[in-house]
Formats: C-alpha cells, sequence, structure tokens
C-alpha cells in the first residue's frame, strides 16, 4: 500500500492548489510591495509632502495619516489572504487528504 503523502504529491488536485496558492501570494506580495514602494517614494521624493498639516495649526500630518492607512491596509491584505486560505484552499486539502487516505 501507498503511503498517503505519496498519493497526495501525486494528485492533480494537489498540483493546482499549490499553483494557485503561489500564484495567489505572489500577487498579493506584488501588491503590497507596490504600496510600501509608493510610501516609501512620496516620502523620499515628496520634499516635505508628509511634514505637511493636514489643516492650518492641526497636529496630524500627511506622514501620519499615510502611516495609518498603511497599516490599515497590511491588515486587510493579510485578512484576504487568510479568508481565501482558510476557504478555497483548506476546503481542497482537506478533500484531497481525505481521498488519499481512504
Amino acid at each position: 500500500m501507498q503511503p498517503a503523502y505519496e498519493k497526495i504529491a501525486r494528485d492533480p488536485r494537489f498540483a493546482e492548489l499549490v499553483s494557485k496558492r503561489n500564484r495567489f501570494a505572489l500577487a498579493l506580495s506584488f501588491i503590497v510591495l507596490g504600496v510600501f514602494s509608493t510610501f516609501v517614494f512620496v516620502a523620499v521624493a515628496g520634499h516635505g509632502v508628509f511634514a505637511a498639516p493636514l489643516a492650518e495649526g492641526s497636529p496630524w500630518t500627511w506622514g501620519i495619516i499615510g502611516g495609518w492607512i498603511i497599516q490599515i491596509f497590511a491588515f486587510l491584505i493579510t485578512g484576504v489572504y487568510t479568508a481565501r486560505a482558510n476557504g478555497e484552499f483548506d476546503s481542497l486539502i482537506k478533500s484531497i487528504v481525505a481521498e488519499a487516505t481512504k
């Protein structure tokens, strides 16, 4: 009898799962890289954009708001990955493992 891991490795659904997961993770990684790189580019080349107050006399600056937006973005993108991983990816791997361990 074959070990379950050999059955899993040969299952075409497993190859599909790995491919989908890798493409999704790579796409999200490039999006995050783009957002963070843009933030750094604006900080370096913006010549004071982030130091500018939101309104005259306000202690809040555009940099503080930008930083909060980056934090919220990171939280949301993590949620997007987690939702897909816990939904589509987990259900697919459960069915593959169930079939391999019959």
